[in-house]
């Protein structure tokens, strides 16, 4: 049987198209065969207990709210700090759950999906009968293990924008709807997956991984891969006398199995036991700071080493017009070895102080004391030199950086470089541009010759950053301070490693809180995602943190259409956006698709994660929409308006495309009101709208941020975050505090702001506590809802990274308008259509009313209701 071959796929690694022109290339080398262990494991293992359970494993977003769930954690919380507005109450201790909101609000994904279950056991009805190795007419002897067997139909690692697939080609390819899946690759599972320490069985001719759709033989043990349908030997392991026989291997009841794999195959491999200890963290700090930050910054210095684990190595290095590494040899004082930064470091220079009686890389066990003397010898910046224009050798710091990471392995050759165990992590804290050495631009944006250089500039740091990643090193650049750090210089080179840019107002809290975050990242190496669909579905673009991967077509796959991305590093909080056509029309009743992770983690494992996912095809569209996921539907929209806004003009005309996305949406699958123009939006897709609306007037696509790095380093980090936080900077999350520490959920709209009432607003990289004038007023009172906040906006962002701003302000306050323009404007509505999407509103009196209209700002930006209508579309009704 053969294939035909892909259509050409876009894959974007941030704003870059990069088409496949030779589909064998994408196949899978013949060198990644796993070796099974010295002692294999019994041929049907006892059963383990199920891997899935409804209650256990949250799906992506569905039509049933939950308001307490896994992507919005409520839960009873530990003692925090308590902000300082007054002198508040300790917080007081929450009710959990939270209090349901008057009608059922969305919130993020949380409700198991309904169970599907596996029909019959002959193969799809499209399958015409073949011959196959020697069988014909294999229906009736085949058997399906996955019969009344129940599952998700979503994998944590894997959220798809719709259940169901149309069979329309037309229909299924409409692109302002579109059809495709969120993929996490590290996002992290509970329970977690079954694990087999053996080889896989994998389909000769496609490459596919066996799995619990497969048909099996049960008197020959081949099984059919639902991929490319082609009939495959599995040694004598698949022989069994019943299906139930088949259901303990892993593989074969189960959507989602890690294949682990563990020996010396590098050089310089660590132990497991040992080998996560080994990975080493090296801060790379401006020393051109003033009084002011630097302040700041020893404070979140001395806070981060406190809290690393005591085995872990750390390294400093300290960059102005030289590069200073510190010794932690010397105990009683901070010494170190300077280098010039004006050019990169020589070879001889580099190796002279590796080998050196030095020690640069210290385990904090043994030098958190000289840790502490380090940080508490750091001067301010003494010169009367505008900060913009002090020589900063970022580029040269972060090459020693590295060399000092790699140790004496640097001199081994770039194809067998060794690896320290998992991946290191340069974390650069910068206070400027980087402005003189290699990568760096002239201070001034008048320079005669500066796009040249810049351009230089960008190409050397990405050329950094890639040495890095082959390395096994990941570089995160936290920024800090008023200073323009010339963002797209230092974007180049965190995106190569597969490291992340954060901008900071200052050096402060938000700033330790992610550098601590920053080095506890697990994060894995080597990483390769693979993506097979069945039936003439293929990935036509793919946006998020890597690039494709060229790999050695010499394999013993003969047709491997498998899309193959190489990830620039394995973390929980990033993933893919993939977008998926079809060829033809579908005749199957079902389509497959498997994704497969590979990686090395942190102990130096190799784990091949697979998932595989079933979806019933349909005729028609009414039943295709009931399936879609709003929410999805919404992130994968975003990041691909997202990816075409490389500045703020482009931005603002990606508004445009919003617009007519939604008109073509309610003309394609809503239906045209009689006697009118207006096109009625499709009702099972009632919230996806609102999701484009505040995308449209967020700080993404909108005017709310002021600087375009802000702008920039905030689209960057959208294109590669989880779909957790990708939501969450689509669309904000409202939260009301009511009598008892518990809060009730709101729609993100105006209408929220009653002045006896304190919100939370949870809208990504920054949350938002807003409190009326009337609580306000009552210290004790607002103190204490003060505390219940903001001890909830730390539990709602306790694992979020980059972790983000935590601000609290008044009703009325020049602070108030970060609340107010992200808030959906309502209050010119009609008092029935606030009712109908504001229900709470039923409950307030005349005067609370009155007093509510008072309490809004004057500014002009149309409602959604209005924004609906201008495009001639007529709003779905609230769910």
């Amino acid at each position: 049987m053969t294939n035909q071959p892909p259509p050409q796929s876009s894959f974007n690694a941030y704003p870059v198209n990069i088409h496949p022109s030779n589909p064998a290339e994408t196949k899978l080398s013949s060198s990644s065969p796993f070796l099974s262990p010295s002692a294999p494991p019994s041929r049907f293992p006892p059963p383990a207990p199920p891997l899935l359970q409804p209650n256990q494993i949250p799906s992506p977003s569905i039509k049933i709210p939950n308001l307490a769930s896994p992507s919005n954690p409520i839960r009873t919380p530990s003692p925090l700090p308590v902000p300082h507005l007054s002198t508040p109450p300790g917080p007081p201790v929450f009710s959990s759950p939270l209090q349901p909101a008057a009608v059922p609000f969305r919130t993020s994904p949380a409700t198991p999906q309904p169970l599907a279950f596996s029909s019959g056991s002959s193969l799809p009805a499209s399958s015409s009968p073949q011959v196959l190795n020697g069988f014909t007419q294999l229906q009736h002897q085949i058997s399906d293990t996955t019969e009344e067997y129940s599952h998700l139909s979503d994998s944590p690692n894997v959220l798809f924008t719709a259940h169901k697939v149309l069979k329309q080609k037309k229909l299924a390819n409409v692109p302002s709807l579109g059809f495709g899946a969120l993929v996490s690759p590290g996002q992290e599972v509970s329970p977690g997956p079954q694990i087999i320490q053996r080889d896989p069985h994998r389909c000769q001719n496609c490459g596919a991984f066996s799995n619990l759709y497969c048909n099996i033989l049960l008197g020959s043990g081949q099984w059919q891969c639902v991929i490319c349908r082609n009939l495959n030997a599995s040694e004598g392991e698949y022989i069994a006398s019943s299906k139930e026989e088949l259901r303990n291997l892993p593989e074969l009841s189960s959507p989602l199995v890690e294949y682990v794999q563990t020996g010396n195959k590098r050089p310089g491999f660590i132990p497991v036991s040992d080998s996560r200890v080994t990975a080493p963290i090296v801060l790379v700090i401006d020393e051109c700071l003033d009084e002011s930050h630097l302040q700041h910054l020893q404070s979140s210095l001395h806070a981060f080493v406190d809290s690393l684990p005591p085995t872990t190595r750390i390294g400093v290095v300290l960059y102005g017009r030289t590069v200073s590494v510190y010794d932690f040899s010397e105990e009683l004082s901070a010494c170190a070895d300077v280098l010039p930064g004006g050019k990169s470091p020589s070879p001889e220079s580099l190796k002279a102080m590796v080998y050196g009686t030095g020690i640069y890389l210290s385990p904090i066990h043994a030098s958190l004391p000289v840790a502490h003397t380090i940080f508490s010898s750091l001067r301010p910046f003494k010169l009367n030199i505008p900060e913009a224009s002090r020589d900063r050798c970022l580029g040269a710091a972060v090459e020693v950086a590295l060399a000092i990471v790699q140790g004496p392995s640097a001199e081994v050759s770039r194809g067998v470089v060794k690896r320290p165990g998992g991946n290191s992590r340069i974390i650069v804290c910068a206070g400027g541009p980087s402005t003189y050495g290699p990568g760096s631009v002239p201070h001034s944006f008048g320079h005669p010759n500066y796009p040249h250089l810049e351009k230089t500039a960008l190409k050397w740091m990405e050329n950094l950053g890639r040495e890095a990643h082959h390395r096994g090193t990941v570089i995160d650049v936290l920024c800090a301070g008023t200073c323009p750090v010339r963002v797209p210089i230092l974007q180049c080179l965190a995106k190569a490693s597969g490291g992340v840019l954060v901008l900071h107002d200052d050096f402060g809290e938000a700033f330790g809180v992610n550098l601590q975050r920053a080095s506890c990242r697990a994060a894995g190496s080597q990483g390769l995602l693979e993506v097979r669909c069945s039936d003439d579905i293929f990935v036509s673009q793919v946006i998020g943190p890597g690039e494709e991967a060229h790999i050695d077509s010499n394999d013993a796959f003969r047709n491997d259409g498998a899309l193959s991305v190489k990830m620039f590093s394995v973390e929980e909080t990033q993933s893919f956006a993939l977008f998926m056509e079809a060829r033809a029309d579908i005749k199957s009743d079902f389509v497959y698709f498997q994704f497969v992770i590979q990686f090395s983690n942190v102990y130096q494992a190799d784990i091949s994660r697979v998932i595989t996912v079933r979806f019933p095809t349909v005729d028609t569209v009414s039943a295709y929409l009931e399936s879609v996921q709003d929410e999805a539907a919404a992130v994968l929209i975003a990041k691909k308006t997202l990816l075409r806004a490389k500045n703020f003009n482009e931005a603002l005309d990606m508004q445009s495309t919003i617009d007519e996305r939604v008109k073509d949406i309610a003309s394609k699958f809503g239906s045209q009101l009689p006697k009118s123009k207006l096109n009625q939006f499709p009702k099972e897709l009632s919230l996806l709208p609102e999701l484009l609306f505040h995308l449209r007037r967020g700080p993404l696509l909108g005017s709310i941020l002021g600087h375009e790095d802000e702008r920039s380093v905030l689209r960057n980090l959208f294109l590669n975050a989880s779909f957790d936080l990708s939501l969450r900077m689509v669309a904000p999350r409202c939260l009301m505090h009511r009598e008892g520490g518990t809060f009730e959920e709101l729609p993100a709209y105006d209408l929220a702001m009653q002045s006896d009432a304190a919100v939370v607003l949870d809208h990504g990289t920054d949350v938002f506590i807003w409190l009326g004038t009337e609580l306000a007023a009552q210290e004790g009172k607002s103190a204490a809802a003060l505390a219940a906040c903001r001890t909830l906006a730390e539990e709602l962002t306790e694992m979020r990274f980059p972790a983000p701003r935590i601000l609290a302000f008044k009703e009325g306050s020049s602070q108030a308008r970060y609340f107010v323009s992200r808030l959906i404007p309502a209050h010119k509505d009609p008092p029935y259509e606030q009712e109908a999407r504001f229900p709470q509103l039923r409950t307030l009196s005349a005067e609370q009313r009155t007093k509510l209209k008072s309490s809004f700002l004057n500014f002009d930006d149309p409602s959604f209701c209005e924004w609906m209508r201008s495009l001639k579309v007529l709003p779905p009704e609230p769910s």
